[in-house]
C-alpha cells in the first residue's frame, strides 16, 4: 500500500531532511512514527500525500508513483481521496461550524446533499460530536477540535489515514481517548501511520514503530509482511 524504496529529500542544494529510507506498509497496518523534533516525521508524511516529492528514491501510495503524479498533476487530487490527513494545529475552517467542517471535504468533490448529510452525521456520531454539529471551532476544547479534524479525516472512508502528531496539543486523557477513536478506525481496515513523539503514550502498545533520527531510518524498516513492489499508475 505504502512503500518507499531508498528515498532521499534535499532541501536547498544542501539539508538532506530524509536520508536513503526504505520501507513498506501493508494494508489495514497501525504504524507508529517517531523521532525528535527535525528527525523528518512531518517530510516523510508529506511524501505520502505528495506534498513533496522525493529528491532521489522511489514512492508508491495506493498504486500511484510518486514520479508519474508529480508529472501528471491531475492524478494527485485521485490520490489524496485516499487519504484523510490530521493535522496537529487542525486546519480547521473556523468561520464554519462543525457540520460544514466536515461536509467541505464532500463538497468540494461534488457530492450530493443528501449523501453529505447522511455521511457527516454518521462520522459525527462515531466521533462523538453529534451534539457539536451546530457549534464553530472557538465553541470546542483542543480534544473536540481534534475530533472534528479527524471526523473530517475519515468522512471520505479514505484508505489510509495520516495523523501528524495528533496529540502533540492535549493532555494524557484526552489524548488517550484520541488515540481509543484512531485504534477504532484502524479496526475498520483503515491504514494508520501516526506520527507522534510522546514515547509514554504508545509504550503499552506493540504496533511497529518507524523511528527517524536525523532524517535517517534507525526502526522499522521490516514489516512484519515481505515488503513488495507496487505498481504505479499511468
Amino acid at each position: 500500500m505504502i512503500q518507499f524504496t531508498h528515498v532521499s529529500k534535499v532541501f536547498d542544494k544542501a539539508y538532506k531532511s530524509l536520508n536513503d529510507i526504505s520501507f513498506f506498509v501493508d494494508k489495514g497496518e497501525f504504524v507508529f512514527l517517531t523521532g525528535e523534533s527535525g528527525a523528518g516525521k512531518t517530510t516523510l508524511l508529506k511524501h505520502i500525500y505528495m506534498d513533496e516529492f522525493p529528491t532521489a528514491g522511489q514512492v508508491f501510495v495506493c498504486g500511484y508513483d510518486a514520479k508519474n503524479v508529480k508529472n501528471k498533476t491531475r492524478q494527485l487530487p485521485a490520490l489524496r481521496r485516499k487519504l484523510g490527513i490530521v493535522f496537529q494545529d487542525f486546519k480547521l475552517l473556523y468561520d464554519r461550524n462543525v457540520y460544514d467542517n466536515v461536509a467541505f471535504v464532500l463538497r468540494v468533490t461534488g457530492r450530493k446533499e443528501k449523501e453529505i448529510k447522511r455521511k457527516v452525521f454518521e462520522v459525527l456520531a462515531l466521533t462523538g460530536l453529534s451534539h457539536k454539529c451546530f457549534n464553530y471551532p472557538n465553541q470546542l476544547s483542543g480534544g473536540e477540535q481534534q475530533r472534528v479534524c479527524i471526523a473530517r479525516a475519515i468522512v471520505n472512508d479514505p484508505w489510509v489515514l495520516l495523523a501528524d502528531e495528533p496529540t502533540g496539543n492535549l493532555d494524557m486523557n484526552v489524548s488517550q481517548e484520541i488515540f481509543k477513536l484512531l485504534q477504532k478506525i484502524n479496526s475498520w481496515g483503515t491504514t494508520i501511520i501516526m506520527s507522534t513523539h510522546d514515547l509514554q503514550l504508545i509504550r503499552p502498545y506493540h504496533y511497529r514503530t518507524i523511528e527517524l533520527h536525523q532524517g535517517i531510518l534507525i526502526k522499522g524498516a521490516d514489516s512484519t509482511l515481505k515488503p513488495k513492489v507496487i505498481g504505479g499508475m499511468s
